[in-house]
């Protein structure tokens, strides 16, 4: 707990005040994340999706492009 005493101390807070912060913004993040895979989950669902073959071939042209300017 010393670390967390001398941050919140340098930022002019309690650690307990730190603590919530930390935790507040932990929680946000997680949040934010599950959101992020919802969007992809909710897609899915749609069918709005991109077969693997078809990003390999894309990824392939990509390579190929990428090696022929470096030859």
């Amino acid at each position: 707990m010393v670390l967390v005493d001398r941050v919140a101390q340098r930022r002019g807070i309690s650690s307990r005040q730190f603590a919530a912060e930390a935790i507040r913004r932990a929680a946000e993040s997680d949040d934010d994340f599950d959101a992020f895979i919802q969007v992809g989950l909710d897609a899915i669902e749609r069918g709005e999706v991109v077969s693997h073959e078809q990003v390999m071939a894309e990824l392939d042209g990509m390579i190929a492009k990428h090696r022929a300017r470096c030859a």
